[in-house]
């Protein structure tokens, strides 16, 4: 049995302690990793505010004590209308149970310098995890701590036996600050509607879409770029699903130490189930890396439109003008319009020296080529959970903007080209605000290549200008 807060076990407790918040919960103490040791659990838990105790026992019954005041070492009680115990699970049962605290009593937790936890008045405690420090016992922690069910909390018919197993051997004890979140009152990214018509209007979009006339090109072309693990290929995985109507796998996606794609691909995204090519292509190639993966050389080339689709990248042999399929004469249809770099939002404070230097690096080249730069920022409801439970609150969620705002300082780009998303992963049906979300990125990276393309028109134009000058 796992001995971390699941998902159901988040959704319970927020039910239990206020349905109308979204809150998140913040793992401050875990005996299995700091120690059951009472000390530590005040160094790390004192003056958090309200929090939740979770209790996992060798039975695979889980149990614990939610409290909105602060724990402190005062050697006193706290009165608390709002503390509860309870029980989600039982003999490794699903069995949720809210103990709240009796009308009469007054004291709702004790703080005291040398207990873990301890929940209920002078009376007796009806939950006291434990004294001093309690060394583990082959994978078990024997709590010394003592029960007294009743005294304060009315327990509505439940025992020891019932909500304990009759004992108190812990796999582990975790208690979690649990943190209201609060939502901007107006969104920073407007005009966007979370319903089926906005989708239409955005799919009808993108189904209709042609790359500038003037310039005999068929389709826009969209590099992909970006760490090992960032969502490149979930990506295009994500758009051909919507345009597929069903999740897709098609590209190669998943987790590894290195970069799954090895093959350069011009992914085509076709109208419905063997239907017709849409006007752009997703090009899919290999992941950053400190030490391998895309490098400055390579990015030149495929920039250019040397680089031909299915192209195998063979780290021992340097892509070169030499090798097999080498495209000598790329026009601007072959060339790149837009670079997408994909960057996962969980990992933006951990990003290496090493690969934001390679990107700067890039950059200059793709500057050098007046080429549009966007950033897909991917993963988003990891780091919020207004996100995590609804995407919708995604362009209202002060963290997602906070992480925008950073990347854009971090890129040197407008905020304007941050463009948070949520890839398919681990669904098995279509989502519509997923839907949105993504055909909304991929409306404006098509807009983006098209500035690319009126660039280069205007260039084509200014020069048949000169040309018909030199003539008269």
């Amino acid at each position: 049995m796992g001995t971390s807060l699941t998902d159901q076990f988040r959704e319970q407790l927020h039910r239990w302690i206020d349905v109308n918040h979204r809150m998140r919960f913040i793992l401050l103490f875990k005996a299995s990793r700091d120690g059951c040791v009472a000390t530590t659990f005040h160094t790390f838990c004192n003056n958090k505010g309200p929090t939740i105790t979770i209790l996992y026992n060798t039975n695979g019954s889980v149990f614990g004590g939610y409290t909105s005041t602060s724990w402190h070492s005062n050697n006193t009680y706290s009165a608390d209308d709002k503390a509860f115990l309870f029980r989600l699970r039982h003999n490794g049962n699903c069995q949720p149970q809210k103990f709240s605290k009796m009308p009469s009593a007054e004291s709702a937790i004790y703080g005291h310098a040398n207990y873990g936890p301890t929940f209920g008045g002078s009376n007796g405690h009806d939950l006291r995890t434990f004294t001093g420090i309690i060394n583990k016992n082959g994978n078990f922690f024997p709590l010394n701590g003592t029960t007294s069910l009743g005294s304060y909390y009315d327990m509505q018919g439940q025992s020891y036996n019932s909500v304990m197993n009759g004992h108190m051997q812990v796999l582990d004890l975790e208690v979690y600050g649990v943190e209201e979140l609060k939502m901007l009152q107006r969104p920073w990214v407007r005009n966007v509607e979370w319903n089926a018509r906005f989708m239409k209007e955005l799919k009808e979009s993108i189904e209709t879409y042609k790359p500038l006339p003037g310039l005999g090109l068929q389709q826009t072309r969209i590099l992909m770029v970006g760490q090992v693990g960032s969502g490149k290929s979930s990506f295009f995985n994500t758009i051909n699903s919507i345009f597929r109507g069903h999740i897709s796998g098609q590209a190669n996606a998943g987790s590894a130490e290195h970069s799954l794609t090895t093959t350069y691909r011009m992914y085509q995204v076709r109208d419905g189930y063997a239907g017709r090519p849409l006007n752009f292509r997703l090009c899919d190639t290999r992941g950053l890396e400190e030490e391998q993966g895309l490098d400055d050389h390579e990015i030149c080339y495929l920039l250019d439109g040397h680089v031909p689709d299915r192209f195998q990248f063979n780290p021992a042999v340097p892509l070169s003008p030499e090798v097999m399929g080498f495209v000598k004469g790329p026009g601007l249809g072959d060339r790149i319009h837009c670079v997408a770099f994909v960057v996962d939002s969980s990992t933006v404070d951990v990003i290496s020296e090493k690969v934001l230097e390679r990107i700067k690096n890039m950059q200059t080249k793709m500057n050098q080529r007046s080429i549009p730069q966007v950033v897909l920022l991917t993963k988003i409801d990891r780091i919020c959970e207004l996100v995590t439970d609804e995407i919708s609150d995604v362009f209202v969620s002060p963290t997602v903007k906070e992480c925008v705002d950073r990347v854009a300082m971090v890129m040197g780009l407008p905020r304007s080209h941050i463009l948070p998303i949520k890839n398919y992963e681990c669904e098995v049906e279509l989502d519509q605000n997923v839907n949105i979300l993504s055909l909304l990125c991929l409306r404006q990276v098509l807009h983006f290549s098209d500035d690319y393309l009126y660039n280069q028109l205007d260039q084509i134009e200014t020069e048949k200008a000169a040309l018909t000058q030199m003539k008269e």
